[in-house]
């Protein structure tokens, strides 16, 4: 049985999800597929009788959060999952409000009571374990919307924060209370918070990455996430340069250069990068379909579409349109029904 949803209460706008109305004998399969449609595709453990569970789900200028009242339950997301998904382009950052909660990723594992954070990157495996009747209130992020490059990411990950931080103390009530209450807000509204949403989780990060990389110095490190935040911004700006950039944050050119060497790469590099990133998930969804290779490179700063055809094809192996005609056609078997078991 595939999960039903509805908007959650008049005047909010989300997704509902809740088996109060599903007879007992299926329970267990609308929770599983539930938590998979919400979150990504995952192996669940949950207990042969499932009492009662609700997700409510919630746009957020470019993120979902979503509150979840549930029972006992294991998530596992393996390689295999993964490679097989179109989810990994995603970062969760969760906030447990009642249970406690066992996860693990990149070979950490961190106990989290209530009141306290934890990061997860859908992009490599993880293991999260809820022993007991849970509430979770979470961000799913576009990962490139963090800014962070996977190292970096890495080092925040499957790690309890909160109450042992200062600037996570400040993020818990304030995430909670924007959760809550994030269906309300009109949608410019909920643009602008989200902003600031990112900007406090990028910052946590960079408090978090200040005190774990000894062999660089924290101020340049926050100083580089920052910029490559800025960066993500303006994307689409075709006059993006190392000298613009530069002058928005009052640094020299050569200490720009400098910081971007701490990534190994160039900055011009890192922009070209990012750029080609945004133009092959545009190419990969249905909505652009008509729209041409031409128009998709103008949106992402690329000014010549010769040169974006040539650079695309060296970073990824295959043209622009052979690219979005494989994708679009993965796309269309992934949607075919299937089944499910509990």
């Amino acid at each position: 049985m595939s999960p039903e949803s509805s908007t959650p209460e008049p005047g909010l706008t989300g997704t509902l999800y809740t088996t109060e109305a599903v007879p007992a004998q299926r329970r267990r399969a609308y929770w599983r597929e539930a938590l998979s449609r919400t979150f990504g595709a995952v192996d669940m453990g949950v207990p042969d009788e499932v009492d009662g569970g609700t997700i409510r789900t919630s746009p957020l200028g470019p993120m979902q959060v979503v509150t979840v009242d549930g029972d006992p339950l294991r998530a596992r997301r393996t390689p295999r999952l993964i490679a097989g998904s179109a989810d990994d382009d995603y970062v969760v950052v969760k906030l447990l409000t009642r249970g406690v909660a066992r996860i693990e990723q990149d070979t950490r594992e961190a106990y989290v009571r209530p009141g306290q954070l934890f990061v997860y990157d859908m992009a490599r495996p993880v293991r999260l374990t809820l022993p007991e009747a849970f509430r979770t209130k979470s961000l799913v992020l576009p990962r490139e919307v963090l800014g962070l490059s996977e190292s970096d990411l890495r080092q925040i990950t499957a790690s309890a924060l909160g109450a042992d931080s200062a600037l996570g103390g400040l993020l818990s009530p304030f995430l909670s209370r924007l959760v809550d209450a994030a269906g309300t807000y009109p949608q410019r509204t909920g643009e602008l918070i989200a902003r600031n949403v990112v900007d406090l989780v990028q910052t946590l990060a960079e408090e978090r990455l200040g005190g774990t990389c000894a062999d660089t110095p924290s101020g340049a490190r926050m100083s580089l996430l920052r910029i490559r935040a800025y960066i993500d911004q303006r994307l689409a700006d075709p006059d993006l340069t190392p000298d613009a950039i530069a002058r928005a944050h009052h640094i020299s050119v050569r200490y720009l250069h400098k910081l971007f060497q701490l990534e190994d790469i160039t900055v011009s590099r890192w922009i070209q990068q990012r750029r080609l990133e945004q133009c092959r998930r545009d190419l990969a969804r249905r909505e652009p379909a008509g729209r041409t290779v031409a128009a998709v490179a103008h949106r992402w700063g690329f000014t010549s579409a010769s040169h974006f055809s040539r650079v695309f094809r060296a970073a990824y192996g295959v043209s622009p349109a052979e690219w979005r005609n494989s994708a679009l056609g993965a796309a269309r078997s992934a949607r075919e029904p299937r089944g499910l078991s509990a």
